[in-house]
């Protein structure tokens, strides 16, 4: 069965009504866990490597897999599955999912997807964004009689946080997808990478390279950055637009860019970052 085998082909909105309750009773309890790759968001990423106390870089190299995006060439992460023969999740046992309160945004949705539509507006290109229903076979949920719609599931599920924290994420998927530019090289794929999802290096990159003395960046944000992981996620996003091209969210500092070409040979601005 292929993914979009147990997608309803029906376009759903924050009023659409459906009847829906996993507990640990019904008798699928944890299989929508096992046989699946899990996309994780930037924002999944904070919340699971700081429950389990780990560096960003030891949460990569332990918990997931790189996959370049075929459409927009940029790096995807996937949360890596046991090597059992149902290929579960890691944070699942027995009694259910282990990191519940942190779990990602696409396990809080289910069994709705989302998806995200870039479209012409009166000022510009604008995002909308629609839902879905994932009919798998196995799961039995549907059965019972809880009534949801999917704007009461999105606040039970508490998916508004991770939806603000991973918009600007979302939008550089679909501006790279529909802009028809030239594959990433890389260099640039790592930059992304580190900047999207590793978070500690991107942390490193900033502070122990010259790229505070090449961009002019507001000494507040720099404050905000030292020590607050989401701001420093965000500053992450705006970084990776500017080396997409996609907007202009840095600024050179005024004669950066002459002192930079007279010292080639000092601690470089992009450090090499493999993924």
């Amino acid at each position: 069965m292929s993914k979009m085998d147990v997608v309803v082909p029906v376009k759903l909105t924050l009023d659409s009504k459906f009847k829906f309750r996993c507990h640990k009773a019904i008798k699928c309890f944890t299989k929508c866990c096992s046989n699946i790759d899990i996309l994780l968001t930037p924002y999944d990423m904070l919340r699971l490597k700081n429950r389990l106390r780990l560096s960003s870089g030891e949460f990569l190299s332990k918990y997931t897999y790189v996959k370049i995006d075929e459409k927009s060439s940029l790096p995807h992460v996937i949360l890596r599955m046991t090597d059992d023969k149902e290929r579960t999740c890691p944070f699942v046992n027995s009694e259910g999912c282990t990191i519940y309160t942190d779990r990602p945004a696409n396990c809080r949705y289910y069994p709705i997807g989302q998806g995200t539509l870039r479209k012409a507006g009166e000022k510009g290109p604008e995002e909308e964004e629609f839902y879905f229903f994932i009919n798998e076979t196995h799961c039995l949920g549907y059965e019972d009689d809880k009534k949801w719609t999917i704007k009461s599931w999105r606040i039970d599920q508490e998916v508004n946080v991770y939806d603000e924290m991973n918009r600007d994420w979302k939008a550089m998927q679909l501006r790279k997808n529909t802009q028809a530019q030239d594959e990433l090289d890389e260099k640039k794929q790592a930059q992304v990478y580190m900047a999207c999802y590793d978070v500690d290096g991107f942390r490193r990159f900033i502070f122990e390279s010259r790229f505070l003395d090449i961009f002019d960046i507001d000494n507040k944000i720099i404050e905000k950055i030292k020590t607050d992981e989401s701001e420093l996620m965000k500053f992450g996003f705006n970084y990776v637009k500017y080396i997409l091209m996609v907007e202009q969210t840095l600024k050179f500092k005024t004669g950066a860019l002459e002192a930079r070409e007279k010292n080639n040979h000092s601690k470089p601005c992009c450090m090499p970052y493999e993924i």
